[in-house]
């Protein structure tokens, strides 16, 4: 549900929206996508009336000495994003290269060892179906160092895009069993000759893809002259010293960067008032690095990237200078101070 505020406190917090000041690059967030069911399904045969044919779990395997040119597919099914849970697919495609600075006959002699290139997609739901975005990965895989820069056993992919809520990220991929420790579960190898429609019955891998992503643009609380646009439900009156909020009492917030909504508005076409055009993405709102209970989420009718957010604030927080921070589909934005009495 959203309320109006009265119209010079609304017109304030509309040109806070529009009038926002231009940031530099932000920040990295961090994605642990995790995956089970994950296999490698191997082109070990080149008879095109054979893939997908044996219901049976196979064993997959190419014994080319040099390796260069065999291909793989990858699938596995995403179950929780930063430990919450979430579903979706995983997807890639690999090229085997054997790459070598001291080749066997039949191996690509190279200045690094790289075993394949991948190209990867995550498509990422909410636990109810709902598409939040897809992040797309590619790089030169295995048998080499780590990427400068990154802990050792990371892989050396490029986040190259996205779309949905994760329209024009870049950043890179980290390691791929990270916070799993002994209970990772290695891909599982198959023959393209499986039947992938028992992929979920026949088991696979149960990994954790680490994705530092730098988004595009990421949530951030509109501020006014007098601070945050953050203001009390009931008469739409900013937070401030004089009126600051209270433990427990029902906040609104005005943000930019929430992203796709459903129903979809066009680019650059502002939010209708009927229907309300609801955030399809994860909002998040935390209160002194507590969560709180998001009530709703929409598009703010007649702004373009200008949102609404109703929370409550915890009845436990404690009095004084209060840190609030939105986030959307895990993307943190900046934290905003208001007070609490």
């Amino acid at each position: 549900m959203i309320r109006r505020a009265e119209t010079l406190t609304m017109t304030a917090l509309l040109i806070a929206m529009y009038c926002r000041p231009v940031l530099g690059q932000a920040p990295t967030s961090t994605l642990k996508v995790e995956l089970r069911n994950v296999v490698e399904y191997q082109v070990d045969t080149y008879d095109l009336s054979k893939p997908g044919t044996n219901p049976n779990i196979t064993v997959g395997g190419f014994t080319a000495v040099g390796c260069l040119g065999h291909q793989i597919v990858a699938l596995g099914d995403v179950v929780s994003v930063n430990g919450r849970p979430a579903k979706g697919t995983y997807a890639s495609r690999a090229v085997d290269l054997c790459l070598s600075p001291t080749p066997v006959p039949g191996q690509p002699l190279a200045d690094t060892t790289r075993n394949t290139m991948r190209y990867e997609v995550f498509e990422i739901l909410q636990n109810d179906g709902t598409p939040i975005g897809t992040v797309m990965t590619q790089g030169l895989n295995a048998g080499g160092p780590s990427p400068p820069g990154q802990p050792a056993g990371s892989l050396n992919f490029a986040i190259v895009g996205g779309t949905g809520a994760f329209l024009g990220v870049r950043g890179q991929t980290g390691n791929a069993a990270q916070g799993l420790g002994a209970s990772a579960i290695p891909i599982r190898l198959a023959s393209i000759t499986e039947d992938p429609a028992n992929r979920r019955l026949n088991g696979g891998g149960h990994l954790v893809f680490t994705l530092y992503l730098i988004p595009m643009s990421r949530p951030e609380i509109a501020t006014t002259a007098s601070g945050p646009a953050i203001a009390h439900s009931n008469d739409f009156s900013l937070v401030s010293s004089s009126k600051p909020a209270a433990a427990g009492e029902i906040l609104s917030l005005f943000a930019t960067g929430l992203g796709p909504t459903l129903p979809g508005v066009a680019p650059g076409q502002p939010f209708p008032s009927s229907p309300l055009a609801a955030v399809n993405s994860p909002v998040e709102v935390t209160v002194n690095g507590k969560d709180a209970e998001v009530l709703s989420a929409v598009g703010y009718p007649g702004a373009v990237d200008g949102y609404q957010v109703n929370f409550r604030v915890p009845p436990d927080t404690a009095k004084g200078s209060t840190a609030i921070q939105v986030s959307i589909a895990w993307i943190l934005g900046a934290p905003m101070s208001i007070p609490v009495q």
